[in-house]
């Protein structure tokens, strides 16, 4: 089989081993890209075109603009690609990014249909509960969207940022056919950790489901390209997120050298060797990066033939973990 593709278990649908994480493309958490939605398209379809097919997007993204510019750019090549969204959050302010979670069945059901408009497709391939809401219960978020399953709305369910108990809570109620949470170098608690009864990666491999990581690259920290000097704009998240203080970014280097080493020895990038960790945790895991550059899309993709070694793996598992910057200025790890 090659490294390139991934089996989506639940359908026997071939999907690329690297997807592309779409958000990036609208007004959201990093920079506010630039508003010519035709370069945007020329790279959603060289993503196709190289393999990247599962393409990640959700309705907060932009408050609807992400998914807006998706069914447009793939709309004549709709059954070459694999549509990912997400329903559940809310946005209440834009520029402040201020979102809240709403799981009530109602709110669900109008957001499915706002996001199939949004995208020009009769059926979404995969939809995510976004979040849990804790106001609603699950089985009532769930119930909805697999109500919505039998009307042929949406094709697959799965949950995003959830814990073992919720994926088993809603696996019960219907098939979860994927969880997306971070996972990378610096955030490993997917893999479990301390707490080996919280390994979601695990418990998608054992329940047929893919395992989709995003921020795989560390919001960009493990391409190499950050240093303790790089200025963020205002709008960009990474101005008030605490691994990116300048304090925090130059404790973080050493997260790198060992990146580096690794890639030196394939002669491959620090962003090549990072996504393939990834991949090596399993055949149903595929991970979401974002790019807004066509050099790195194609990097990414090619990060999927990218073999490592029993020492690359143990040496980059070795890897300390990330330090984080707090409102005090003093620096701590995240648990």
């Amino acid at each position: 089989m090659s490294r390139r593709t991934r089996l989506f278990r639940p359908t026997g649908q071939r999907l690329g081993a690297v997807g592309l994480g779409c958000a990036g493309m609208s007004p959201w958490m990093y920079v506010r890209p630039h508003s010519d939605d035709r370069a945007w398209a020329e790279l959603l379809n060289a993503a196709v075109d190289l393999g990247a097919t599962l393409l990640d997007t959700a309705g907060v993204y932009g408050e609807g603009h992400n998914e807006t510019l998706i069914g447009w750019a793939v709309a004549p090549r709709r059954h070459e690609v694999f549509l990912a969204t997400k329903v559940g959050l809310v946005v209440d302010d834009l520029a402040t990014m201020t979102l809240h979670r709403d799981g009530r069945p109602a709110h669900l059901r109008d957001a499915v249909e706002a996001s199939l408009r949004r995208l020009r497709t009769d059926t979404v391939d995969l939809c995510y509960l976004h979040r849990v809401d804790p106001a609603v219960p699950l089985e009532d978020s769930w119930g909805v969207l697999a109500v919505m399953v039998a009307e042929g709305k949406i094709a697959r369910l799965g949950l995003s940022d959830v814990h073992i108990r919720q994926a088993e809570q809603a696996h019960r109620i219907h098939p979860v056919a994927a969880v997306q949470s971070e996972l990378s170098l610096w955030s490993r608690q997917a893999l479990g950790g301390r707490d080996p009864e919280e390994d979601i990666v695990g418990w998608c491999a054992r329940n047929g489901a893919l395992f989709v990581p995003f921020s795989p690259l560390g919001r960009g920290f493990l391409t190499g390209t950050i240093t303790p000097d790089t200025r963020f704009p205002s709008e960009d998240l990474r101005a008030r997120h605490p691994r990116f203080t300048a304090r925090a970014r130059a404790a973080n280097q050493r997260i790198l050298t060992p990146l580096r080493e690794v890639a030196d020895r394939h002669g491959a990038t620090p962003a090549q060797v990072a996504l393939a960790w990834v991949l090596a945790h399993g055949d149903h895991v595929i991970p979401v990066p974002g790019t807004t550059r066509l050099t790195y899309l194609r990097a990414n993709v090619a990060a999927a033939n990218l073999h490592l070694t029993a020492q690359d793996l143990a040496d980059l598992d070795r890897t300390p973990e990330a330090a984080e910057g707090h409102p005090s200025g003093t620096l701590g790890s995240r648990v």
